[in-house]
């Protein structure tokens, strides 16, 4: 498993303490059942974006866009191929 990196550590931890901040706020929380809870959830929404911000930008465009459909090309059509040159002559030594 490789190690975090800096930026994962520092989003990672900063949702965890701002979310469950704002949560144990706005839910007014008073048990220690809630407060463990909220706690817990935000837990999970820290290590959510922490593993999402590992993920390059290119990947998450890709995994959004619809692939593209893909047509073979004919071989008569491709440049640069070696079938043509077999039979010719080289002036390089």
């Amino acid at each position: 498993m490789p190690r975090p990196t800096p930026a994962q550590l520092t989003y990672g931890s900063a949702t965890v303490v701002l979310a469950t901040l704002a949560m144990l706020l706005l839910s007014e929380a008073r048990s220690g059942v809630a407060v463990v809870v909220v706690a817990a959830a935000g837990l999970a929404l820290g290590v959510l974006v922490a593993v999402t911000a590992a993920i390059p930008p290119a990947v998450r465009r890709a995994k959004r866009a619809r692939p593209t459909e893909r047509h073979p090309v004919p071989r008569a059509r491709v440049r640069g191929t070696t079938e043509g040159r077999l039979g010719g002559h080289s002036l390089r030594r």
